[in-house]
This record gives C-alpha cells, structure tokens and sequence, in this order.
C-alpha cells in the first residue's frame, strides 16, 4: 500500500509539473484552460510540459528514488555497451584479458563523476544545463549587446547537443542494423534505423512519467536475449583467446581507456535532469549508489561481453558471416542466438529495442540544452524539441550506418575532453567558491543574466585546458606529440588542468563582477 501512495504521489507531482510554464506557478492553471483542445488533450495523456523552469521545493515530493537506477540500467544494458566492448580487440588490437581489465577499472573510475551530479538535482530542482548556468553564466559584457539574453552556457549547450545528438546517431545504427538483420535481407538498414528513431521518439515525446515506466520495463526482454546468446553460445566465448602473449602497449590501453571514458563521462552534462523532482531531503549517498549501480553493471557486463563474442567470432563460421567486414554488431548478435531458430530472431529483435531506451532518455535531455542554448525556445513546449532532436539525428544515422567503427572510435574519445573539463570546473566551483552549500544557489536568478556570473572563467579554464589537451590526444586524423608516444590521454588530462585554471580565473572574475 505504501509503494501504490508513493506511486500515486510520484504521478500527481509529474501530472502538475507538466502544467507549469515558465510565466509561473500562480497562472498555470489559467493559462492550461486558455490552450488549445490538443494542448489540453497531450496534458491529460501524461504528456510532460515542463521545461528548464526550475521545481520548486514543495513540489520536490517524488520519493521513488530507485527509478534512477532503473534509468540509468536501461539506457546502458544495450547493443551499444555491447558495441563499445568489441573496439577493444578490434580497433586496438588489445586482448581479451586486457581488454576486460581496462573495461572494469576505467568504467570504475568514470562511472563516479556522473553519478555525483545525479545527487544535485534533488537539492536545486534544476536541470543539469541550467545549474551549470552558476557557473558558466552568460558571455562577458564585452562581447554583446546589454539587451541580448545570450548566456556562456552556450558553448558547453553546443558541445553537449552535440554529444547528445552523436549517442543518437550511433544507437540508432546499431539498433537498426539489428532489426535488419532477422529480415533476411527484405529489410534494409535505413528501414531499421527509422524504425527505431520514430518508437524512441513517442517515449521521449510523453516526458518524465512515461519515460520512467519505460526504463523500469525495458531490460527484462534484454536480459532474456543476453542470457539464451550465453546459454546457446558460451562454449565459443570459453574458447575465445584471452590472451595474445604479447603485452599491450601503453599508447594501446590509455587510448582505448580514453574511448571508455568517453563512453560514461558525458553523463555528467545530463544527470540531474532525471533526479529534479525528487524530495530534496533523499540521502545523496543513497542516490550516489543507485546511480553509479545503473552505470557499472550494465556497462562492463556487455562490454566485456562484447568483447569476448567478436574474439569468438573469427572461430565461429555463422558468427563471422554475421559480424561480415563492415562490423555488424546486429548481424553478429542475430548469429549467436540463430541456434533457437524463430525465438531468436524475436530476441534479436528485443535487442534491437534495446537502444530506444537510451535514444528516448537522451532526446528527453537534448529538449533542455535547445531551451538554455537559446533562451526564447523555452516558450515552446519541451516534447516540441524531441521532434527537433529526431529530426536532425535520423538523416545522419542513415548516411553514417556503413562507417560505424570509425564514427564510433572518434566520436567516443572526443567527447571525454570537454565532459571531463566541465566537470572539474563545476566541481571547483561547487566546493571551492561555494564550500559544498546548495543554499548558495540564488534559485530566482536562474534565468536573469545581471545575477549570473559573466562565465568568463569556465569559459576560459575550458578553452585553455585544451592547450594541453590537444598535445595529449591520439586520434586517427590527429596525434599530438605527447599522445603519438603515451597514447590518449587528453580526458586524464582535462579534468585537472580545468579545475586548476578555474580557481584563478574565477576570483579575477569575482573581483570584477558585481552580481545584482
């Protein structure tokens, strides 16, 4: 009885956050009854209105807080962990051994910086975008017009679409890839691709509720299909080489440890969206730990396991036919579970909807960074940006399906510089300027660029980390003199260097700025 109350609080907190815009609480139930039939049609499904517009604390009731490990698991226990495991063997040449090791001490390591930001959001009610608006503020004076509302959070919005839009991009692929692959050939992967693109879409559409519901429901079916690969197919992963005799190099492991880290960290830029409405009084601890639980275990289960099936593969006829030249992942999962006959091609299909939940959560957080990115878009109704986000990810998904390995390598290591160096600067601030004090947030001026900081700081920290960033950075369009001989080491990097630079130029910028 106690969980259908919490149940029923958690849904009336979500039913009337979707009502509020950002003309405030006291006019929202007026202004519902002026919208048109539809808008009061989409509300009275679920559909979730709100925006970046901070929950009040009152309405911070949500005491189901093991939804966010739910979250988290789902969006991870995926083809595409599965995919990120295999650029081990494949792309670095490291064995399966070593491999593994990198996988579960570097996932370890990363996996705690994204669940520390998921314990803000029950404490400020802010979306992850927004609170970094402490910190990265607006643009300094200098470069605007007063009357502009332009904020520096921009950049860091820019690169986290980007990301966000990126992650998209490759589960799509992967997800339609693998429901091509149970067709026989009747289906080709662009068919696929939108398949999985438009059911993503519907969930993230509805907003905070229904996105819930999904992720608790998702993984069964996923499980199921992991479970019957393993059972039908083991004996060859048991056989698969360990080891190669040879032992890595460091340029290998640190690279590849980079691509894992990329994989995590740029979580960090949308944790809290997820955790805004919970009751702010909740342990931080006790979110901390389902948090970091829905990152770790999904994450080096399948990429370990990734990377086991594709050494496998190579021994294994129906396996390598599968997996082919241009590195089907579908094709090679719909090979593992080929021996169950019809089952298989249904679990092959279950785990081809395995990147929807994922796709749905990210589009979900592509809606904020559209709204901080330009501020005038928060007027607009936030599913109105999962439309946006689809619409921008679905042609790119299509054009880059047979060059996935190399979009994927680049992409992931990429990715970790700028996370990694927002991170730290966020962190700095938070503990540093503010001593660790959620108080310290002036909640009202959230959205007022005379009572943010200029973002001068973080602007700056970040740019010029990446002096040393760049030096550090092995990629194949790019290798810089440290990273040619040590390997990728730009993410370890960026977080230090970041936070150092941040300290300085944050009380050059307090000394000059007087916030209002």
């Amino acid at each position: 009885m106690a969980d259908l109350r919490e149940e029923k609080l958690s849904v009336d907190v979500e039913k009337d956050a979707a009502s509020k815009t950002e003309s405030g609480a006291a006019s929202a139930h007026s202004e519902e009854n002026k919208s048109p039939p539809w808008l009061r049609a989409l509300l009275s499904w679920g559909v979730e209105e709100r925006g970046i517009v901070p929950v009040p604390y009152e309405q911070r009731t949500d005491r189901q807080f093991y939804k966010i490990f739910f979250v988290w698991f789902s969006m991870n226990f995926n083809i595409l962990s599965f995919s990120t495991g295999t650029l081990g063997p494949v792309v670095f040449g490291l064995s399966l051994r070593d491999t593994c090791l990198i996988i579960l001490f570097f996932n370890l390591f990363a996996c705690a910086l994204p669940a520390y930001f998921n314990t803000w959001g029950p404490r400020t009610g802010m979306r992850q975008m927004v609170h970094s608006r402490y910190s990265f503020g607006r643009h300094p004076p200098a470069l605007l017009i007063d009357s502009c509302r332009y904020y520096g959070i921009m950049i860091p919005a820019i690169l986290n679409l980007i990301g966000l839009c990126g992650f998209n991009i490759l589960n799509s692929i992967l997800g339609g890839q693998a429901l091509a692959s149970v067709s026989n050939g009747s289906m080709s992967w662009t068919v696929g691709i939108v398949i999985i693109a438009l059911v993503a879409l519907v969930i993230s559409f509805m907003g905070y509720r229904v996105l819930n519901w999904y992720e608790r429901l998702s993984w069964p079916p996923v499980l199921l299909a992991f479970i019957v690969a393993l059972g039908v197919g083991g004996k060859h992963l048991y056989n698969a080489p360990s080891f190669s005799g040879e032992p890595p190099t460091a340029a290998s492991v640190l690279s590849f440890a980079s691509v894992i880290a990329g994989f995590v960290i740029t979580f960090s830029a949308m944790a809290s969206d997820f955790t805004m409405y919970y009751e702010p009084t909740v342990s931080s601890h006790k979110i901390f730990l389902y948090s970091y639980l829905g990152y770790v275990v999904p994450i080096i289960v399948l990429e370990c396991l990734g990377a086991a099936a594709v050494m496998a593969a190579p021994n294994v006829p129906s396996w390598n036919d599968g997996y082919g030249t241009a590195g089907n992942i579908g094709g090679l999962l719909e090979a593992m579970l080929s021996p169950v006959g019809g089952f298989g091609k249904f679990l092959t299909v279950m785990l081809s909807l395995s990147v929807t939940a994922n796709i749905a959560c990210t589009l979900y957080s592509i809606c904020f960074n559209f709204q901080v990115l330009v501020p005038s878009f928060s007027k607009a109704p936030r599913y109105v940006f999962s439309i946006v986000g689809t619409a921008i990810s679905l042609p790119l998904s299509i054009v880059g399906a047979h060059r996935f390995y190399t979009a994927l390598t680049n992409f992931l290591s990429l990715i970790g510089y700028w996370a990694s160096a927002y991170g730290a600067i966020l962190i700095v601030e938070h503990y540093y300027f503010r001593k660790g004090d959620f108080g310290s947030y002036d909640h009202n001026a959230w959205n007022d660029p005379k009572r943010l900081p200029w973002g001068a700081a973080a602007m700056a920290a970040g740019v010029l980390s990446f002096a040393l960033v760049i030096p550090c950075m092995q990629q194949v369009w790019f290798e810089g003199p440290i990273g040619a001989k040590s390997g990728d080491i730009g993410f370890e990097v960026a977080f230090p260097l970041a936070g150092i630079l941040y300290l300085p130029l944050r009380k050059l910028e307090l000394k000059y700025q007087k916030l209002h």
